[in-house]
């Protein structure tokens, strides 16, 4: 059994739940590999969690045994520096990861691949009633990670044009937010053969080959904001020329190596580049219910658990549409 706090029963405003489903992010295989340089071994991964309310603590208000629950990338932080009493909990400093952190008691952090997991009540979360519980998982990172950006940065008034970097895991989540809110999109890949999918399938008002120069040319100076949510090295520059004066270029990936950023055209347009992690946690249950109401889940890949290595391996190489999710429930094997 995994714990957010891997060696304490279920306290006074705990939630223990039993998991359901997990998805699989691709900060995972980061941390796994330590390629962020903090990864702490043992190490049991898994932000994107859903499932089942089985104890509560004598405190707990806000949930019940066989409730739904989620629980995202934060199991702690400190509940009183200006960032979380501004609801604002994952930039706090001592904001506590589900995963590969140390919890107040000192034991380290396990995350959803695995059979239970406790979390205290205010980092739980409820999922609306009618949200299809393996697509609803990744919205815990993939689904917040891009609405948070779309509201704050005030790139969610209808009629508003915004490009999406990268159709990936969060990418196509990111389309579907931003069209919800009612606004124009336009995907930008590397990948021609991502088109029909980006037009047909998630509604995406137009498609750019981010290498074909004649696209770009075309298209510069036309959009209010860019979420790119690509964590692979490349070029900013074309980017920004995208972007209408004032516009947004909004980091969501996290690359390895340090990007080249020219300053000469944020100048000449007076344009914003800035980042945006996860969300805190009342924008994520908002995050849940805007998602509900709108029909929105991630497209996945539900896998047993003997499959999470090969999905790992394919998850580097892209192969996947576009989120794996593992069926705790049906296929992890507990003793």
């Amino acid at each position: 059994m995994a714990l957010c706090s891997s060696s304490r029963a279920t306290g006074d405003k705990d939630v223990k739940l039993k998991v359901l489903f997990c998805g699989i992010c691709h900060s995972d295989i980061h941390q796994l590999k330590n390629e962020w340089g903090s990864s702490l071994y043992p190490m049991v991964p898994g932000h994107e969690i859903v499932g089942e309310v089985t104890e509560i603590g004598s405190k707990v208000e806000k949930f019940k045994v066989g409730e739904k629950v989620a629980v995202g990338g934060y199991c702690g932080s400190c509940r009183s520096c200006e960032n979380c009493t501004n609801d604002l909990e994952n930039y706090c400093s001592k904001g506590i990861a589900t995963y590969n952190a140390i919890y107040y008691d000192g034991t380290p952090t396990y995350g959803g691949y695995s059979d239970m997991i406790v979390v205290d009540e205010h980092f739980v979360f409820h999922v609306p009633e009618n949200l299809p519980l393996a697509a609803a998982a990744p919205l815990l990172c993939a689904g917040i990670t891009t609405y948070s950006p779309l509201r704050y940065f005030g790139l969610d008034k209808p009629g508003g044009h915004i490009g999406v970097v990268g159709l990936g895991g969060l990418g196509h989540v990111g389309v579907k937010f931003a069209k919800a809110m009612g606004l124009k999109v336009t995907v930008i890949s590397t990948s021609r053969n991502k088109q029909k999918e980006a037009l047909e399938r998630l509604s995406a008002d137009s498609f750019l080959v981010s290498t074909n120069p004649d696209q770009l040319q075309a298209a510069m100076g036309t959009m209010d904001g860019i979420l790119d949510t690509v964590s692979a090295d490349h070029p900013i520059h074309p980017l920004i020329g995208l972007l209408k004066s004032q516009g947004k270029l909004i980091f969501l990936g996290a690359p390895e190596k340090p990007v080249e950023l020219p300053v000469f055209p944020l100048l000449m347009g007076r344009k914003l580049v800035a980042g945006s992690g996860i969300g805190g946690m009342k924008e994520t249950q908002e995050m849940l219910d805007f998602a509900t109401k709108h029909n929105i889940t991630a497209d996945v890949e539900v896998i047993p658990m003997d499959y999470v290595n090969t999905a790992l391996e394919r998850l580097a190489k892209g192969d996947v549409k576009y989120r794996f999710v593992i069926d705790v429930a049906k296929t992890l094997k507990t003793e």
